[in-house]
This record gives structure tokens, C-alpha cells and sequence, in this order.
């Protein structure tokens, strides 16, 4: 003999909840798949001026950065000159990756960098450089190392291309 499980009979006010619960997860899931990409084109655009405008600062006048890196960021391990062009090469090209969204989670890497040594060495031994700014910073370049760039980036198109070409290969 085989004892067969009947499930109880849903209510009607349990049906109704699941069914207003399947229609908010149907809104989010839109807002989600149009939101989502908007959302990470903004910050990759907003972290990148901020970035970009300082390397341009930067290389308006290089004695002043040189001198800069020597006396005020004193960037440990390395020579001022060093560091100087390290870090204006990082602020220049980086933002540009991350604004038409190729290799971003790379490009992002060595921007968190700097925002942590601006944050913690610097800000360690100025007060000046302690912001709360620069941990947004962090959090910011931190999401588009852990979620991407987004559909709306070059990275999204070669991934694209890519699911598409193994799709046809197979």
C-alpha cells in the first residue's frame, strides 16, 4: 500500500501574497536589468573624473608634483620621481578603461591602491588626507572589481561576442 502525500490546500489569502510577491519580484527584476548597468556606467564615469582630473593637475606642472611626492605624499619604497609618474600614469590611464569599460576590474585595482595609501598612509601622518571620501572612493572601485563593469561597457560587448562565438561553435 502507498501512502501518497497530499499537500494541504493553499488559502486564498496565501495565494494572493505569493501572486503580489511574484509581481514585485517581476518590477525588481526589471528595474534590476536596466538599473543595474546604468547604475555601474555611472560609477565607473564619476570614479574616473575624479581620478582622471587629478592626473591632469598632475602633469600641469611636474616640478610641483615631483615636489609634491617628495615632501608631502612621501610615498614609502619608492623615489618621488618614481612615484610621481607611477602615479599620474595610473590617473590618466586608468579612468580611460574604466569610462568605456575595458578591463575594468583591472583598471580599478590600481586606483583602490591609491585611494588606500592616500587614505591610510597618508592620512595616517596628515589629518589633512583623512577623508571620508577617499573610503567612498574604495567602495566604489571595490564594486566594479566584485560585480564588473556592466553590461554597458566593453567588457560586456566581449563577453557577449564571446558567449555568442562558443553558441555558434557548438
Amino acid at each position: 500500500m502507498t501512502l501518497l502525500a497530499v499537500a494541504p490546500p493553499v488559502s486564498p489569502r496565501r495565494a494572493q501574497m505569493a501572486s503580489i510577491v511574484g509581481q514585485v519580484d517581476g518590477v525588481i527584476g526589471r528595474l534590476n536589468a536596466w538599473g543595474a548597468p546604468l547604475l555601474q556606467l555611472a560609477i565607473r564615469l564619476w570614479i574616473a573624473k575624479v581620478f582622471f582630473t587629478s592626473g591632469l593637475t598632475k602633469i600641469q606642472d611636474w616640478d610641483t608634483t615631483v615636489l609634491l611626492f617628495a615632501e608631502e605624499y612621501k610615498v614609502p619604497l619608492l623615489s618621488p620621481d618614481v612615484a610621481a609618474a607611477l602615479g599620474t600614469t595610473f590617473e590618466l590611464g586608468m579612468p580611460v578603461l574604466l569610462a568605456v569599460g575595458l578591463f575594468s576590474r583591472l583598471a580599478a585595482l590600481p586606483l583602490l591602491g591609491m585611494a588606500l595609501v592616500i587614505q591610510f598612509v597618508l592620512g595616517a601622518a596628515n589629518p589633512a588626507y583623512d577623508s571620508v571620501e577617499h573610503v567612498y572612493w574604495m567602495f566604489l572601485l571595490l564594486t566594479i572589481v566584485v560585480h564588473g563593469p556592466g553590461r554597458l561597457s566593453l567588457d560586456g560587448v566581449l563577453r557577449g561576442l564571446c558567449r555568442n562565438g562558443k553558441r555558434n561553435a557548438t
